[in-house]
């Protein structure tokens, strides 16, 4: 039970470890006029859209920068995790 215990905190201690590491990244996706700017735990930190696109036209392409900078983001999560080693005990 307290080798359970102690590989939980381990394992939350890496998750820390790798949250951190993912804060200082940042990710930008540029589609028809519209960029998006994520960190590496994937949180939006700059939106900028041209203003003379069509409403139509901006929303498409707020969708596909946001879908792209969110790939773009795992992405980057699963070769930081693979760097650190990966999580002990998963998969």
């Amino acid at each position: 039970m307290f080798n359970k215990l102690k590989q939980l905190k381990d394992l939350r201690s890496q998750a820390k470890k790798m949250q951190s590491a993912l804060s200082g990244e940042t990710i930008t996706s540029e589609k028809n006029g519209v960029s998006i700017t994520m960190d590496g735990n994937m949180s939006i930190t700059s939106v900028v859209i041209n203003p003379d696109l069509a409403k139509e036209s901006m929303e498409t392409a707020i969708k596909i920068a946001a879908n792209d900078t969110i790939k773009k983001t795992q992405k980057l999560m699963a070769k930081k995790m693979q760097e650190m080693g990966g999580f002990p005990g998963m998969g």
